[in-house]
């Protein structure tokens, strides 16, 4: 099936990867590992592309544990392998092994965590909103309340959009500005009245203000690669129907 995976070295001995859209049995707009049943992707070939990361990761497709995600600052305590409807949240956390946390994004940030010593591990979808609402705080903060130690915690943010491809309006700006004016900083100057966020930089400075031991960004641009990666924006400018999900998955 030769699925493609990215893995960060600052997360050796932890069973991580932020998977492509290779090695996927999808096809048309969704052509490859398209994971996200919230897609109109035929919900059978999504289900043996789960499979297959389930196979990757070593672990049965019920133990693949998400969450309903909604742009929240919501975090979900993972005990057990998942049954019934999806939480609604944006971020998962655990200390049980054998459960691999899941998150789909197509262009928002993955961000995987774990604290090696104290055996605990995190997911995140961070877009925007996320980030700026704090779910990237909250997932430490339930991390902490299951014995991580923030100092201890590495955190790796997946393929996410990048700057040279987000452009957003003066009213986007704003609303950063308002949170913090230091924001500007993650701002640069586009076309007329636009401008262009960096979101990963963003997130890193979430996470390196939050006081993890190390963040860093795997570098990937979902954007700019569409052989490897889906991505709403790039499908919104080709006036596609739909677009795929790229799946991010850790599991101790």
């Amino acid at each position: 099936m030769n699925l493609e995976v990215i893995t960060a070295d600052a997360l050796e001995g932890i069973e991580h990867g932020f998977f492509t859209r290779k090695g996927g049995a999808s096809s048309g707009v969704y052509a490859g590992l398209n994971c996200g049943h919230g897609s109109t992707d035929q919900s059978d070939i999504v289900t043996i592309n789960r499979s297959r990361v389930a196979r990757a990761m070593d672990v049965a497709p019920e133990n693949l544990c998400g969450v309903h995600q909604v742009h929240s600052a919501d975090v979900l305590r993972v005990t057990g392998p998942q049954t019934g409807e999806a939480v609604r949240a944006d971020a998962l956390v655990t200390d049980q092994a054998g459960l691999a946390l899941v998150i789909l994004t197509a262009d928002c940030q993955p961000v995987l965590f774990a604290d090696k010593t104290a055996h605990v591990i995190g997911a995140a979808h961070a877009g925007w909103r996320g980030a700026v609402d704090g779910i990237l705080d909250r997932t430490l903060d339930e991390m902490e309340a299951l014995g991580a130690k923030r100092e201890n915690i590495t955190a790796i943010i997946g393929p996410s959009i990048s700057q040279s491809a987000y452009e957003v309006g003066p009213e986007f700006l704003d609303r950063f500005m308002d949170e913090d004016p230091e924001n500007v900083q993650f701002f640069a100057n586009g076309q007329e009245d636009r401008y262009m966020f960096n979101l990963p930089a963003f997130g890193l400075h979430k996470l390196r203000s939050a006081g993890v031991g190390h963040a860093e960004w795997t570098g990937h641009c979902t954007y700019a690669d569409a052989d490897r990666f889906f991505s709403y924006r790039r499908s919104v400018h080709k006036k596609e129907a739909d677009y795929g999900r790229l799946l991010s998955t850790i599991r101790l």
